[in-house]
């Protein structure tokens, strides 16, 4: 059986550089050339007050950043921590909110390079005309999101090297700005007028600032992300957060001054000039400093916004990877690109939230919409610190936040306060956030917190697997096909050690009390005694269960449970009614829940034992379940086994050669020995049915009894299952499966390559 689940994991190749400038990356672009001038018109000159109190507020949430980046080295950052942390509910909505978050930030800073690339073009004569109620801005934010996450589809590595290209540039090109700039303050004297009065809205307008621009403090965030592929995380990853933020908050203050301080409009003041310019405003300031400054400045624009774009589709879409791989999301968000070993599906649905908040909200409400949900993640994480520091006094931390709890009640305090503030800046952007979180309590309702439980009980059967406690469940009746039920039960359980469960359903008709099935249980006392007996003269472990209930399946699914099982054997009739088949489908419907194999004997084993063996190939999961489970019944019968093949006639030597070798490949792994046939027959139907004559029972892998199979006919393995010459034992490899939607497509696919054939 199959000791382990394959899980995918990030290759470790980030340095602490690399890592730092991730996060560099991501704070220097929104705050200093988009935000800049919008909040200078908010804050007016106490915008460095806003800098410096908003970097003493990411300080205390970066402590629980470092802390818990130290001690946890999984891509998903914040989204893992809360939902150890704190009830189930809060890490979805914590992963939920972050995946958005980063989402929306890629969206802001997308709109920021098309203002300033729209600049750029203008300064060569080149007018973009509008699409629509698409401005030249949106098209060229849209555009610039389509290069990134191709950028994030070719690898980390070029991730890295990219991010740490423009980063350094653009901190080049900001500290020319800066000293250019104190120099002309310095020049032109009465530089002072520029910051009086100091704080024209109030601690009003300093705090409306402070919410809009946090989302330029959020990148020490998005370097716990990188977690999982980062070199020697737990002391690289604290360094990274403090050095980050070490290196932006004084680049952001001295920007401010300089900004500020330098701008001599007339009949306005510097910080209404600065608002007027919105995401613009620092390339008309630098056209002072010297010919050439505003060019400089654009570039400088370009690049930041650049870098941002790289760290946080990066971040987002590990979110979205890291759910997924929990199954809180669809599994194909887990999905990695064969080659290129990136989560592609998980970056294009990135793709597609950047896209959407670009085209269809301003600039400053997708600022605020960011910034809300980062405060309110942020808060989550502190409270999160808070709890682990009790609950998981055992973790490994590279770093401890000081003064505990203390400081990081403050930032929880302070992050509560600037999010319920930011209402009054932007009401829409709440309502984006609140509707972005209502919907997510929904999906988590509706959706992943039953996902989630089926995945961890899975979890569980694969350790109890790994500790060798193989349990098989066994639902039996008095009836000739409960013989070769127990048999293919012994075969697995001597292979495996493991214990069998043998199940009696009594079902008790809906509306009658389920101790009227207690009777029942007395009459079959003695047929379950004569089984557990047969099992015992084996020297296998045994137990009886005896089980009351108004739905069969639903009395398996619970056994299996409680039980804990590895493996479920059932028995069905070789050609069944419809009827049969529809009851079928209700049983396959439930046992999807169950976290284990199934198998189900379609037919009886012949009275003199199993002689051959036969198994179809097919590359899919249950193939390989099936050639895992041979060896046993191979062992216990003493019989021989054969891989049946069948070949298009169309297809070329070299697709063959190389489906043989991958036959050989998997038979090796499997230990089975068995001989490989190739049948030449055009149909693979026919071909697998004509050798079922020279066979005693075949294993295939796959479902029986599909609702759809019943709505749209029969497939390919039904149909061979009722018209081979020999007993079927079909074998589930658990998997989640997909909605009713896809399963629908699926059929009408399948319908058309088999009339294809």
């Amino acid at each position: 059986m199959k000791k382990f689940e394959t899980e995918v994991h990030l290759s470790r190749e980030m340095k602490l550089l690399d890592v730092t400038m991730i996060g560099v990356g991501a704070m220097i672009g929104a705050g200093i050339f988009v935000l800049t001038g919008i909040a200078a018109g908010v804050a007016g000159p106490a915008l460095i007050i806003t800098f410096l109190l908003n970097g003493v507020v990411a300080l205390l949430t970066a402590m629980s950043y470092a802390e818990l980046g130290s001690c946890y080295h999984d891509a998903g950052g914040g989204y893992l921590w809360v939902k150890e942390g704190l009830p189930k509910w809060n890490g979805f909505l914590s992963g939920w909110m972050s995946w958005f978050a980063h989402a929306v930030a890629c969206s802001l800073y997308a709109l920021g390079f098309g203002a300033y690339f729209e600049l750029v073009l203008k300064e060569f004569g080149l007018i973009l005309p509008a699409w629509g109620f698409l401005s030249p801005q949106k098209v060229l934010a849209i555009g610039i999101a389509i290069v990134f996450a191709y950028v994030n589809f070719r690898g980390a590595s070029e991730t890295g090297k990219i991010g740490n290209l423009v980063t350094m540039t653009k901190i080049a090109i900001l500290g020319i700005f800066v000293v250019f700039g104190l120099e002309f303050m310095l020049r032109h004297g009465d530089w002072s007028a520029g910051f009086t009065p100091f704080m024209p809205n109030g601690w009003s307008g300093i705090f409306k600032a402070m919410g809009l621009t946090f989302i330029a403090f959020q990148g020490f965030e998005v370097i716990s992300q990188c977690s999982e592929e980062v070199k020697n995380p737990k002391k690289n990853i604290p360094k990274a957060v403090f050095l980050s933020l070490l290196i932006v908050i004084p680049i952001y203050l001295l920007v401010a001054v300089t900004a500020l301080g330098s701008v001599r409009p007339e009949g306005m003041t510097p910080w209404d000039y600065l608002a007027l310019r919105k995401e613009t405003a620092l390339v008309d300031v630098a056209r002072l400093f010297f010919a050439g400054g505003g060019v400089m400045l654009l570039v400088g624009g370009l690049i930041s916004t650049m870098s941002a774009l790289n760290a946080t589709v990066y971040s987002s879409s590990r979110v979205a990877f890291a759910m997924g791989r929990d199954r809180n999301f669809p599994a194909f968000f887990s999905k990695v690109h064969s080659k290129k070993f990136t989560p592609h599906f998980a970056i294009l649905s990135s793709f597609v939230i950047v896209a959407l908040m670009a085209v269809s909200l301003p600039i400053e409400d997708v600022a605020s919409a960011a910034d809300i949900m980062f405060l309110l993640l942020f808060l989550q994480v502190n409270i999160t610190l808070i709890r682990l520091r009790k609950k998981r006094p055992d973790l490994d931390r590279g770093f401890f936040t000081p003064f505990f709890p203390y400081l990081t009640i403050a930032g929880i305090v302070l992050l509560l306060f600037l999010a319920v503030y930011m209402f009054t800046y932007s009401p829409l952007g709440w309502f984006v956030t609140a509707g972005w979180i209502g919907l997510g309590l929904i999906m988590y309702k509706a959706y992943a917190s039953k996902r989630e439980i089926e995945f961890v009980r899975k979890v569980e059967a694969l350790e109890r697997l790994e500790r060798k406690e193989f349990t098989i469940l066994v639902p039996i009746d008095q009836s000739r096909a409960a013989e070769g039920l127990l048999n293919i039960a012994l075969a697995l359980a001597r292979k495996h050690d493991g214990e069998i469960v043998l199940l009696y359903v009594i079902e008790v008709e809906h509306g009658v009390p389920l101790r009227a099935g207690l009777d029942e249980g007395e009459r079959v006392a003695e047929f379950m005694e004569g089984a557990r007996s047969v099992v015992q003269e084996a020297g296998i472990p045994v137990r009886c269960v005896i089980e009351v209930t108004h739905r069969t399946s639903q009395g398996i699914l619970e056994t299996a449970t409680e039980e804990q099982a590895n493996f479920i054997i059932l028995s069905r009739e070789k050609r069944p009614t419809f009827f049969d088949r529809v009851q079928a489908t209700v049983m396959d419907t439930m046992l999807d829940q169950a976290p284990c194999e199934v198998a189900v004997l379609h037919g009886q084993l012949p009275p003199g034992g199993v002689k051959n063996v036969l198994i179809p190939f097919g590359e899919n999961i249950h193939t390989r379940l099936a050639l895992e489970i041979a060896p046993a019944i191979v062992d216990h019968f003493k019989c021989k086994a054969d891989v049946a093949v069948v070949f298009e006639p169309s297809m070329p030597k070299e697709e063959r050669d190389q489906h043989l070798e991958r036959i050989q490949s998997l038979l090796k792994e499997s230990s089975l020995s068995a001989e490989v046939k190739v049948l030449k027959n055009k149909d693979v139907r026919q071909g697998i049915i004509q050798e079922s004559k020279h066979a005693d029972l075949i294993i295939m892998g796959g479902r029986s009894g599909e609702f759809l199979g019943l709505l749209f006919g029969q497939s390919l393995t039904q149909e061979i299952t009722e018209q081979s010459a020999s007993p079927v034992l079909w074998v589930n490899e658990y998997e989640e499966q997909p909605s009713f939607w896809t399963q629908l497509l699926n059929s009408f696919k399948k319908e058309g390559d088999e009339h294809h054939e």
